[in-house]
């Protein structure tokens, strides 16, 4: 059995605030400093050890890696950063309340954004001080890479790529492995790996900072799946 620990990085400012973030590059709030520190200590009080992890460029998932890391005395483990690994992109909705988003569009519209599998939020355009295009850390792409805004499928076909080709032969070769993520990012994982159809993606929900163990067989399917728990028990992943 091949062992795959899932994290979504702790909460974050826009979080707390009830803002859509995607790509912005949000810091965590002081709660989720205090998640992603009590992530570290239960994983290490559980007996966990990691050789890897994978984060995005995103710094609030890298902060939750290193606070993780930094409390198994694990500072050493090399981290491996990809956009590939960030939140999906909510596009025009990015910086913006979510209340005040299903006032203007309604409750349907807004919750088939957030959870439907494959419709998009509106796009920004190249000129948008928003668009990643303009960022430092995403210069080195290709402009077709570079999303405007993105669905969920979109968000499993840029990360799937990089599981077959990066975190996929480290667990083939026995690598204890920490994928720090995001909500979406984990959300499209996990759809993949369950093999989930459509309406149960809708109700899929990845907390902050509860480590997801999965464990694998040679064919990477699950054969096991849970939550730790605050209190050192496991829990039925199916309970997201």
């Amino acid at each position: 059995m091949m062992e795959l620990v899932l994290l979504r990085h702790g909460e974050s400012r826009w979080n707390r605030e009830n803002r859509f973030t995607g790509w912005e590059d949000v810091a965590l709030s002081e709660q989720g400093i205090a998640e992603a520190t009590s992530a570290g200590s239960l994983l290490v009080k559980q007996g966990y050890a990691f050789d890897i992890v994978y984060t995005s460029v995103l710094k609030r998932a890298i902060k939750t890696t290193w606070l993780v890391l930094e409390h198994m005395d694990l500072q050493w483990v090399p981290v491996m950063k990809s956009w590939r690994l960030n939140e999906r992109h909510y596009g025009a909705l990015q910086g913006r309340d979510k209340k005040e988003t299903v006032r203007v569009h309604g409750d349907e519209q807004v919750h088939r954004w957030r959870r439907g599998y494959s419709e998009r939020p509106p796009s920004l355009t190249p000129d948008d001080g928003r668009w990643p295009g303009n960022d430092e850390r995403y210069r080195h792409l290709y402009i077709d890479l570079i999303p405007c805004a993105e669905s969920l499928e979109d968000t499993v076909q840029r990360l799937i790529p990089y599981w077959h080709e990066m975190i996929v032969p480290d667990l083939q070769r026995g690598r204890r492995v920490l994928v720090s993520a995001h909500g979406n990012s984990l959300r499209a994982l996990v759809s993949y790996l369950e093999d989930l159809p459509v309406e149960d993606i809708l109700n899929l929900e990845i907390p902050t900072a509860v480590p997801l163990i999965y464990k694998l067989d040679d064919a990477l399917l699950p054969r096991d799946s849970f939550y730790l728990k605050k209190d050192g028990s496991s829990g039925d992943a199916a309970e997201k």
